[in-house]
């Protein structure tokens, strides 16, 4: 299913290219203001890119050179797109990484108050704090961190990139507003569904049973029911993993951020078919192989899956 999954992203992806308004070799020939070309310089630079071949020979060139690695280089910049892609690869992983946790740190345990708390004002406020986390758009999150700092407090975050290894404290705050933006919409997710699933088990006979046998308030919630309530929550984590990475290429174009996102971008709006079409199938195989991790952990988790 992943395989044809790939495939159908592959075909959707180079016919989007394809039948796109304007002329990448246009484009190229273009770039200076006033340039003047032919119909024959026209010809030339689509024979250079191969763009003149017919389509379904271009597609399984393509798709040749994307499972052999060779994924050739960029029609504008001419730098090598793996080269540029091994560069990047590392700033979106930790800004999904760091995504991962402030959901997971925020959302749990928010769950778990709104469901010990189920129907006061804690909880009443919870619902209504993770509801808006589910209803406005994290590039409108982002977006207003930055205006309403500079606007109000006369700050703006860090913008420049700076290496872990150069300098981690300086890293981690350009990082932290970032994360910060993508896990709030993730956090919601997980409280509610936290919520929901520890009072269901909150509910179940042997909680009661644990009860009655004098053991402790809290020793029954955390090791008992807490456990048993995370199950639903992994497959939950593992769409938050799959969607930041996806999310990741708005929030890095706004906070300048030079990852894959912001490549992705760039080479969308130059119309680089090579780039754009190798980072699509990128984010699609992310997915696919997020799909089938949560899959098998899932079943390590709840040995009546393995046995199904």
């Amino acid at each position: 299913m992943g395989a044809l999954t790939m495939v159908l992203v592959s075909l959707l992806i180079f016919v989007i290219m394809r039948i796109a308004p304007g002329d990448v070799a246009a484009l190229i020939l273009g770039e200076e203001e006033g340039a003047i070309y032919t119909e024959e310089d026209l010809q030339y630079v689509r024979k250079q890119l191969g763009l003149d071949r017919p389509l379904p020979v271009q597609y399984f060139v393509w798709m040749r050179d994307m499972v052999t690695f060779n994924w050739g280089n960029s029609l504008f910049e001419e730098l090598s797109i793996w080269d540029e892609f091994r560069k990047r690869a590392p700033i979106t992983l930790q800004l999904v990484t760091m995504t991962v946790v402030v959901s997971l740190v925020l959302g749990i345990p928010t769950g778990i108050i709104m469901a010990l708390k189920q129907d006061t004002r804690t909880d009443y406020f919870l619902r209504i704090w993770s509801l808006a986390g589910l209803s406005v758009p994290n590039f409108w999150i982002a977006t207003m961190i930055i205006t309403g700092g500079v606007i109000y407090f006369n700050w703006s975050p860090r913008l420049t990139y700076v290496s872990f290894f150069d300098d981690p404290l300086g890293n981690l705050d350009l990082f932290l507003l970032p994360s910060l933006a993508l896990g709030y919409s993730a956090m919601a997710t997980k409280a509610r569904m936290m919520r929901s699933t520890m009072l269901e088990v909150l509910r179940q006979d042997y909680i009661r049973t644990a009860h009655a046998k004098g053991l402790g308030y809290y020793v029954v919630v955390y090791r008992h029911a807490m456990k048993n309530a995370l199950l639903p929550v992994v497959t939950i984590i593992g769409i938050t993993i799959a969607l930041s990475m996806g999310g990741s290429v708005i929030i890095e174009s706004i906070f300048l951020l030079p990852g894959i996102g912001q490549y992705l971008i760039g080479s969308m709006q130059s119309r680089d078919y090579p780039v754009t079409q190798t980072l699509v199938m990128v984010f699609a195989g992310w997915v696919v192989m997020t799909n089938l991790v949560v899959d098998l952990a899932y079943g390590w988790l709840d040995p009546r899956i393995r046995l199904g």
